[in-house]
């Protein structure tokens, strides 16, 4: 049910705002919106909050000062907002899916609702949830999202100055095999615009649950046939501009951090997603 809600929520979303839904995306494009993901250095080591496996992400080591986290998307598994509520901040839960967190400590508060676009008995939007549980708090944030792909709405809809307040995102991006789909690929480029005209990406790890596909330019660059692969499902780390201290890019992937998600065959970040 959840999956049909999600998909009819993305083409109302892809109709909104009058994507073409027929024509295909080349690969130029593509590679130019990969470019732009390429994971930075920010000059701040990072941190594994959560279990070993699957429920784990990396983050700068810069929560100081946060006191409030936003984490949609809980199904059974709550060890990373443990991580957090256990550096002292409180963290607010997510999901209809499921009747509540997977730890009871006392610093995490639950609301059976999934976070979306829309506001009603089942959704809310991240403005909403924001606004009810901490209206007049104006300081920094950290969200932590896995929503099954309901994330490029929940970016599309979310207001400009909430944005501005996660210091630290980390999202789950699902159906990236569908870049290579016009309606997809602009929904994709509008939700990454969005959230890179405060934040840059410091870590990416795929999530090998899902494998990814390869496509190939159509030309060759000496003996080797140029290709794009791109992870099916994959972890984005975000921080805010205003906090990253150096100008470099990261350039040895894995990190040391780093897992796998599942007992499936490892999944490497692929060349072209960093420099």
């Amino acid at each position: 049910m959840r999956d049909k809600l999600i998909k009819d929520s993305l083409l109302r979303l892809v109709h909104g705002l009058g994507i073409d839904v027929v024509k295909r995306t080349n690969y130029t494009e593509i590679s130019a919106l990969i470019h732009t993901l390429h994971p930075r250095d920010s000059g701040i080591d990072l941190i594994r909050l959560g279990p070993d496996g699957d429920g784990g992400y990396l983050i700068p080591d810069d929560l100081s000062g946060i006191e409030y986290g936003f984490s949609p998307g809980v199904s059974t598994e709550s060890d990373f907002e443990v991580d957090l509520a256990k550096r002292g901040l409180k963290v607010y839960l997510a999901d209809y899916s499921v009747d509540s967190a997977a730890s009871n400590d006392s610093n995490l508060f639950f609301d059976k609702k999934f976070v979306g676009s829309l506001s009603n008995r089942e959704f809310m939007t991240l403005d909403e949830w924001k606004n009810k549980k901490i209206p007049d708090y104006s300081g920094d944030l950290i969200l932590q999202m896995d929503i099954e792909g309901a994330e490029f709405e929940a970016i599309m809809s979310v207001s400009a100055s909430l944005l501005s307040q996660f210091r630290i995102m980390v999202i789950e991006f699902h159906f990236l095999q569908e870049l290579f789909n016009r309606p997809y690929f602009d929904l994709t480029f509008r939700v990454f615009r969005k959230i890179l005209q405060n934040h840059s990406v410091v870590h990416i790890h795929p999530n090998n649950c899902c494998g990814s596909v390869k496509v190939p330019k159509q030309w060759t660059h000496g003996n080797r046939v140029e290709c794009l692969e791109i992870p099916r499902v994959s972890e984005f780390t975000f921080y805010r501009n205003d906090r990253i201290k150096k100008k470099s890019y990261c350039r040895v992937f894995p990190h040391s951090l780093d897992q796998d998600n599942t007992s499936k065959p490892s999944l490497a970040l692929p060349h072209c997603w960093h420099r």
